[in-house]
């Protein structure tokens, strides 16, 4: 069977068992404040388990895109060194809510893996919990007994907590769980050790496939456990595993999930893959790397997440460079060439998630953009590498370690580089530095979560898109958050005004006033579907009754400008094409934020036509229509705008202002007309990344405040220029007579520097062969400094020029080298190693290359020891 076969064959099975297939949810984690990525089928059911939501649906089955690349499931140093971990993974799932358990569960794995995709009976093996009896969590032979239908018992095992115990974090929903597991071993190897001996050992050929979770219990923030209301069943299958046994592979990357992909590598960087996991088939490790890390950044891609400098973006960014890294160093690309794999990519796997094709140019920009970038950044390592100093023949450990967090360099390459010259690398002080930076962002990042302390199991209802207001409201539950040892506050309202910050709008603000006691709301959050309200205080009563307000005046500023972001959406696709759709948002009180597709700025004529067409409409008061609870089919035929990434339920809600010109699926919320916004002004236009731009704006009283500031910068401008009719004019001569007064200048240190230079010249000295100078000179223009040394390098053989000078109080070393003794070899005269000496004199830093480099510093004072320091420098490397 292929790999489209046995998705498909999966998905239909439970599909006859009366299972709803539903799609994957994002591989981006949006609203789920404790996980970057979805790294499990369950996550977008997340809310059913804790009771936070009814499930319209109480059976269901999916393909679910997953990211194991952080926190406690970080897979990512693993991938490419074995033949079955991955970042990007698919996990075949069935699920029951409060409906079927361990019995159905059982025999539905037993009957799918034996009677449909035929895998041998005398190959499974069963692990079940063996108990805690810590926990008063007993030996689970409901689940062993159920298993006795159909294995033996010498294959019914028994399993440990770590193996047998699932549970979603430290705290919340888990249960005992059942796994099943695979002997695929050759008959002459299953003949001599039963596979009873090799389950749970890595690498032994019995191979774990499904695992069925029955969750029951709930564990507390104080490691209690209480039983669950409902008891549900969550299952997770590997779909790269389980074709990687129904091909007969003995490694998923030799299966047709990444052979394709594989062989396009082996076409363009003309290597050949020989599938060794040897730890010298470098090669063919980078091969696997650059297979499976694709997948991971074209799928965060297409769900939304661009590569960035925090956050996600971060991870994606850093799962791309580990891929351009491991080509440059073993498959000899140095130019970008992982994009060139998106057209297999998208044939192999666009037809089970059609987001890949749909955004295919997009990904394909994006991801030559980042290869071209970080290909620079490598080479500037590399220059670095080329300037450190070995003591004892050893890189230093935080030398390696910046290599690592500057330059992206892993150990591994740092280590190669070392060996090519003989080197060794103080691995002990780099995994040091390593281990203190990590600490020091746990406790960046620590926040310890109590327990809610529940008041009702009533399920949280918004009712703001109707009132900012609201009596009779109780608190259901609530909980002290301790971020970074600082209390924090949060409750939860059975039905409340306050919106959640969500799909990048910003939460709402307000007060509470429970019974004769008024709580400050300080922000509104939402924890998956909850709204989770934080506040100053907790209640002294907290079963009062709660007279929540929202504060109008802040949600109306932040209700103009989601509704602006509608309005520039829908403009920006008949301005610049339909292709220009959002691809991310940050609405606020202040100002919006958007981000769209496009390959070129936008020109001022789009600019201008763009910010026309929307203030347009708001002059034409266009009345809100709005729809809610609109079944996802009804929605797509009706046209409305809806958004890769987003994960959308059954029914949705649809808002439009003015059917042919902006509809759209959104939960935000909105002004009732368009002729509230007042005003709408594009504050700034930007490129975000390839293919990606950025636009911020203001409307109302932000776009008052935005005009009424530029009218007086204006006047300003005017006043400095004796009240001008014209102050363009006025600005553009001043700037020619700058640049005239500019050429002068230059003319003059042109013609200063050209007689600096015979003196110069002449008070050259030989030192050991060679023609030394080091010199303070009166000359503040870093680029006259620049063409003086390399002209007296470029003049005088075997030169080394040191020139000095100080400008605006900082003071500046220019260090220049004859490239007949520049050099990285021993005993060659390395500028770039040199000046990063010298600059210590002057409280600076600096760098380069052998042949030229230059540091600044806060200390002019200390030139002439720098001067000082260079003679004595060049004169132990001559007598050495």
């Amino acid at each position: 069977m292929t790999a489209t076969e046995i998705r498909r064959a999966f998905l239909e099975f439970f599909r006859e068992k009366n299972h709803k297939l539903v799609p994957s949810a994002p591989i981006v984690n949006k609203d789920d404040p404790s996980l970057m990525f979805t790294n499990a089928g369950m996550n977008q059911f997340k809310d059913f388990f804790l009771g936070d939501k009814v499930p319209a649906n109480r059976r269901v089955a999916d393909t679910q895109k997953c990211m194991r690349v952080s926190g406690k499931h970080n897979d990512l140093d693993d991938v490419g060194r074995d033949g079955t971990h991955h970042t990007m993974f698919e996990m075949l799932g069935n699920w029951s809510f409060g409906d079927y358990f361990k019995d159905e569960a059982i025999a539905w794995s037993w009957e799918l893996l034996t009677d449909r995709l035929g895998i041998s009976p005398d190959r499974l093996y069963a692990t079940v919990f063996e108990g805690a009896p810590d926990e008063g969590i007993p030996v689970d032979d409901e689940a062993r007994n159920f298993w006795l239908r159909y294995l033996p018992e010498d294959r019914i095992l028994y399993g440990n907590k770590k193996d047998n115990f699932w549970e979603m974090g430290e705290t919340g929903p888990c249960g005992p769980c059942t796994e099943i597991h695979v002997d695929t071993r050759p008959e002459n190897e299953r003949a001599t050790r039963p596979g009873r001996e090799l389950v749970n050992v890595d690498g032994s050929g019995v191979v774990e496939i499904w695992n069925n979770v029955f969750i029951q219990f709930n564990r507390r923030a104080d490691g209690s456990l209480v039983n669950l209301p409902e008891r549900h069943v969550d299952t997770g299958m590997g779909f790269e595993r389980l074709c990687m046994i129904l091909q007969e592979k003995t490694a998923t990357y030799d299966t047709d999930v990444f052979t394709p992909l594989i062989a396009e590598i082996e076409r363009l960087s003309g290597r050949s893959y020989g599938g060794s996991y040897a730890a010298d088939a470098k090669a063919d490790m980078a091969m696997r790397v650059v297979a499976d890390h694709l997948r991971a950044v074209a799928f965060t891609i297409a769900d939304g997440q661009l590569p960035g400098s925090g956050g996600a973006g971060y991870v994606v960014r850093r799962i791309l460079r580990r891929a351009v890294r491991y080509a440059y160093s073993f498959l000899d690309r140095k130019e970008p060439f992982m994009y060139q794999l998106m057209p297999v990519l998208v044939r192999e796997m666009g037809e089970a998630f059609p987001e890949l094709a749909r955004q295919q140019e997009q990904i394909t920009r994006i991801i030559q953009s980042e290869e071209k970038s970080f290909l620079q950044t490598l080479e500037n390592g590399l220059t670095r590498f080329a300037g450190l100093q070995a003591q004892d023949g050893t890189i230093d450990g935080q030398d390696a370690f910046e290599l690592y967090d500057t330059f992206g360099f892993p150990i591994d390459l740092t280590r190669l580089l070392a060996e090519e010259r003989g080197l060794s690398v103080d691995e002990a002080g780099f995994q040091r530095a390593l281990r203190e930076q990590k600490e020091r962002s746990r406790r960046d990042a620590a926040k310890e979560v109590g327990d809610w302390a529940v008041i009702s199991d009533e399920p949280s209802v918004f009712i703001g898109y109707d009132v900012l207001s609201d009596a009779g409201a109780r608190i259901t539950k609530y909980r002290t958050v301790k971020v970074k040892d600082k209390p924090q506050y949060e409750l939860v309202l059975d039905r409340t005004p306050f919106y959640g910050e969500s799909g990048g709008q910003a939460g709402d603000t307000g007060t509470l006033r429970v019974g004769e006691e008024t709580i400050k709301v300080l922000g509104t959050v939402k924890e998956n579907d909850l709204t989770v309200h934080v506040v100053d205080k907790l209640p002294a009563q907290p079963d009062a009754d709660v007279y929540a307000a929202v504060d109008p005046e802040l949600r109306l500023a932040i209700s103009n400008n989601h509704t602006a972001a509608h309005l520039l959406h829908a403009a920006l696709r008949e301005v610049l094409g339909e292709h220009a759709v959002q691809k991310g948002q940050d609405v606020r009180a202040e100002k919006l934020r958007f981000d769209f597709s496009h390959f070129e700025r936008p020109s001022d004529e789009q600019l201008e036509t763009i910010e026309r067409m929307v203030n347009a409409r708001i002059r034409q008061n266009i009345p809100l229509t709005e729809r809610r609870d609109v079944p996802i089919a009804e929605a797509r035929q009706s046209g409305a705008m809806m958004l890769f990434g987003e994960k959308y339920g059954d029914t949705v809600r649809i808002i439009t202002f003015d059917a042919d010109f902006s509809s759209e699926l959104c939960g935000g919320t909105h002004v009732k007309h368009t002729g509230e916004l007042g005003l709408f002004k594009i504050t700034s236009e930007s490129s975000l990344a390839a293919g990606i731009r950025r636009m911020e704006a203001v409307t109302a009283r932000g776009a008052e405040s935005f005009v009424s500031e530029r009218l007086a910068m204006l006047q300003g401008v005017r006043e400095r220029l004796k009240n001008t009719g014209d102050p363009v004019a006025a600005v553009a001569s001043l700037q020619d007579e700058n640049r005239t007064l500019k050429k002068e200048v230059e003319k003059l240190q042109a013609k200063q520097a050209g007689d600096l230079k015979g003196e110069l010249q002449e008070a050259m000295e030989p030192l050991g062969g060679i023609n030394f100078l080091a010199r303070r000179i009166d000359l503040a223009d870093a680029a006259a400094v620049k063409n003086l040394a390399f002209q007296l390098t470029g003049e005088i053989d075997n030169a080394f020029v040191l020139l000095a000078s100080e400008s605006d109080g900082k003071a500046l070393l220019t260090l220049a080298v004859s490239k007949g003794l520049a050099g990285k070899e021993a005993g060659a005269v390395n500028a770039g190693a040199m000046i990063r000496e010298l600059a210590k004199h002057i409280r600076g830093g600096g760098g380069g290359q052998p042949f030229f480099a230059t540091a600044g510093g806060k200390d002019p004072q200390g030139i002439p020891a720098a001067l000082a320091a260079a003679r004595e420098m060049m004169g132990k490397l001559v007598t050495s």
